[in-house]
């Protein structure tokens, strides 16, 4: 599956001015929410001195502050950053709006009934720090932005170097930030055609803006200069050189003493351990997941973690671990893993079948087998491995685990003895045995949970692998040797259950449940209505940051009936972005900061496991949500907060109101 499921905005577009966004990349302002009826799907609301608002629903559990304006946005954001709801994930800036993350459908209609009574001071934030940059102006695109500002070279080096910039909001990419100087001293297009590939350090304009490529990617804003400043290193703190708030100078230097450095600095691996898992092959694909780095969207950096949180959660839960741990995430199944030492395992997710076999060669801890994981032995010392053995007994406390009988545990798995792994339960793998997994027979991605969790470096506080920005480990590879942390007392591992996630037949049609908004006033009746009533076939270039459709047969795809570029904003897991093209993409935990696309609708949070389960070809049908679906839980939710009688004008639903499926607003 290919990766890249949506066009970037900012850099990555290839017209409009920064800050439109035609993509899904760049991030913008934040702006307050409201008590009265403003345009279809929004609440309006005020504070003593300041414009009127508007709250847009983005899910369940999020919204939009609709600012109107930059100097709004940074207001609002200062002010929420430094004093968050309760219950809030992250407050993300962009060009003319905030999106404001919950951690529950709860907090998020607390929050926005909270924001009419707050007043955001002029000055909210903290001062931000003054950062300077060496600039060698010979950018490929100089003479052209010369000629279009009609400057000359030295005079867009003047505007350039005489500017102080403020850094406004982040996006696009870890790193990236979006500076604006007073005046507008520099307002150019970016270029027709983007570059494949603008060199890390490339010092660019675009519309109003100005920004350093803090690493090599694809872009089409003008490059006049470069810097050897590095903008993005995970292990500085905070690791971006420029963040929101700041102040920048450009200063003009004839050269610079080191090139800026593209290369991302891969975590460490760790040195060999007798207690690990070792991988033979790693299938398609397998990554390192957790439950990702949530509230750093203001660097650049997507949430990742667990494409399918429920299965890995589950996982987790089965063998004792606590639902953060990190588990594999395993695409399409094809992974062998090798045991050093004893250890509990369990597969959820994607169903896949899998089979343990003795491996050829000892252990080099067969002699002295490894007893740090509590229970391991404990959890599956019958011949067979039957998991309903395995699952009869808690695990007894590390510190209260007998010494392993070598011989034993050696004659539970003799040379050349198969046996197969069950699903969702517990199993043990013994040391020197292998596990191989088969192909997924439905579905997409399967979790694999090892008791104790892997013991792998942290990167922004997580271990999660994200295939959009490349933060986090390096996909699993052939030959890794993955440790595992010893397990802490009083941990047991779980009974069988069925899977938490029903993943439909091959053949059969899954159905997602979503809320429109934040922008289905952006489309046609008709394509509101198409959006619901017709059936979506899953692409083969979908990947962890979407779920990509392929062109409908059965009529046009989505027509807009706004034809503006929309700024670019904040976007959630579960968005229905609408590109150019009509056919939506599916943002799943990869998926950028900000888009610079609208989005129809949200899956509602508790589809979004089944989301992540989605094989090409699978053909998907959306249905609006009722509104016990809205939640992450089973309980239906209490009715949406009021805050203002209703108005004449029509107002789109609040999460939990499902009433309109395709009307125009």
């Amino acid at each position: 599956m290919s990766s890249g499921a949506s066009r970037a905005d900012g850099p990555h577009g290839s017209g409009g001015r920064a800050g439109s966004g035609d993509g899904a990349r760049s991030s913008g302002p934040a702006a307050p929410a409201g008590t009265n009826a403003g345009e279809a799907g929004d609440d309006v609301v005020g504070s003593p001195g300041s414009p009127a608002p508007t709250v847009r629903w983005a899910g369940t559990e999020a919204f939009l502050l609709d600012c109107g304006s930059l100097p709004e946005v940074v207001r609002w954001h200062a002010h929420l950053a430094a004093h968050p709801f309760p219950g809030q994930v992250d407050v993300l800036a962009a060009a003319t709006t905030v999106l404001v993350s919950f951690a529950s459908a709860r907090t998020a209609r607390a929050g926005a009934s909270a924001v009419g009574s707050v007043a955001p001071a002029e000055s909210a934030g903290e001062q931000g720090r003054t950062v300077e940059i060496p600039v060698v102006y010979d950018g490929e695109d100089l003479a052209e932005v010369a000629r279009l500002t009609g400057l000359g070279e030295r005079g867009v080096v003047e505007a350039h170097t005489g500017a102080l910039w403020t850094a406004a909001f982040g996006g696009f990419a870890p790193g990236f930030t979006y500076l604006v100087a007073d005046g507008d001293p520099l307002d150019v297009p970016r270029r027709d055609s983007p570059r494949t590939a603008v060199p890390a350090g490339s010092v660019a304009l675009a519309g109003t803006f100005s920004a350093v490529y803090p690493r090599s990617s694809p872009g089409g804003w003008q490059l006049i200069g470069r810097t050897d400043a590095v903008l993005w290193d995970e292990t500085r703190e905070p690791p971006a050189l420029i963040r929101p708030g700041d102040t920048v100078r450009y200063r003009a230097v004839r050269e610079l003493v080191t090139v800026a450095d593209d290369a991302t600095v891969a975590p460490a691996r760790p040195s060999p351990a007798a207690h690990a898992l070792v991988v033979e092959a790693p299938g398609m694909q397998t990554l390192v997941q957790d439950l990702g780095r949530p509230g750093l969207g203001d660097l650049g950096v997507p949430s990742s973690g667990a494409a399918d949180r429920a299965s890995a959660a589950q996982a987790n839960r089965l063998v004792g671990n606590d639902a953060p741990a990190e588990v594999l995430e395993v695409t399409l199944g094809g992974l062998s893993l090798t045991a050093r030492g004893h250890h509990v395992l369990a597969l959820t997710g994607a169903p896949v079948t899998g089979t343990i076999t003795r491996s050829a060669d000892p252990s080099p801890t067969e002699s002295g087998l490894s007893t740090t994981t509590a229970g391991a032995t404990r959890a599956g010392t019958a011949a067979d491995g039957d998991p309903a053995t395995a699952t009869a007994r808690t695990a007894p406390a590390a510190d209260t685990e007998p010494p392993v009988d070598t011989a034993s545990a050696v004659d539970a798995a003799p040379s050349g003895h198969v046996r197969s792994v069950p699903f969702c339960a517990p199993f043990a793998l013994y040391d020197g045995e292998r596990l191989r997994l088969d192909t997924a027979s439905r579905g997409l991605r399967c979790c694999v949970a090892v008791r104790g969790g892997l013991d792998l470096p942290e990167v922004l506080g997580s271990r999660s692998t994200d295939v959009l920005s490349g933060t986090g480990p390096d996909p699993v590879a052939a030959g890794d040797e993955l440790p595992v942390h010893p397990v802490p007392a009083g941990r047991a591992v779980g009974l069988p259950e069925p899977p938490e996630v029903e993943i439909p037949d091959r053949g059969e049609t899954a159905v997602l449940r979503i809320v429109p908004g934040p922008r289905d006033d952006w489309f046609t009746p008709e394509s509101l209505a198409a959006l619901t009533g017709r059936t979506w076939r899953v692409a083969t270039n979908s990947n962890r940051v979407g779920v990509r459709f392929e062109e409908p047969q059965d009529g046009p795809a989505l027509e807009r009936s706004r034809t503006e570029e929309l700024a670019s904003e904040g976007v959630v897991t579960g968005s229905l972005q609408v590109p150019h093209s009509g056919v939506p993409v599916l943002f799943l935990a990869d998926h950028p900061v900000t888009g610079g696309y609208p989005v129809i609708a949200v899956v509602v949070p508790r589809d979004l496991p089944l989301a992540a389960q989605l094989a090409p070809g699978t053909d998907v049908r959306f249905e609006v949500a009722e509104v016990a679906d809205t939640a992450r839980t089973s309980p239906p939710q209490a009715a949406p907060f009021q805050t203002s009688p209703p108005q004449s004008t029509p107002s789109q639903p609040t999460p939990d109101q499902t009433t309109r499926t395709g009307e125009s607003a």
